[in-house]
């Protein structure tokens, strides 16, 4: 799926199902400049990830129902410290660590494709 957020344009794989979050982006040596991850859950959830066999830098934005980006966290590659959703979340977005910084994109934006 592609989006745009703030002008800015994304090409996500859809990580929609348990076996293909449980994946997400394990195993990659690298992740196009305007690629990422959407994981799309069933209902709100605190989400949690951790960056097991994950060897690129990322970034990590929970989004709610709506599409409204709640917070936004650095994943260092390889750290199996649980990383948990201070709020219940319906989506959240992998891309290369500092994309959202880089683009201006910050917590309150919304994601009007989303929803």
């Amino acid at each position: 799926v592609t989006l745009t957020v703030k002008g800015c344009r994304l090409k996500l794989e859809v990580a929609d199902t348990e076996t293909k979050r449980s994946i997400g982006l394990m195993f990659r040596k690298e992740l196009d400049r305007d690629s990422g991850m959407l994981f799309v859950f069933k209902k709100p959830i605190y989400a949690i990830f951790w960056m097991k066999d994950t060897s690129i830098p990322l970034s990590l934005a929970f989004l709610d129902q709506d599409g409204v980006i709640l917070e936004i966290i650095d994943l260092k590659p390889f750290d199996l410290t649980m990383k948990v959703s201070k709020n219940k979340v319906s989506f959240a977005i992998e891309v290369n660590q500092g994309w959202f910084g880089k683009n201006g994109i910050k917590p309150g934006d919304i994601i009007k494709e989303l929803v």
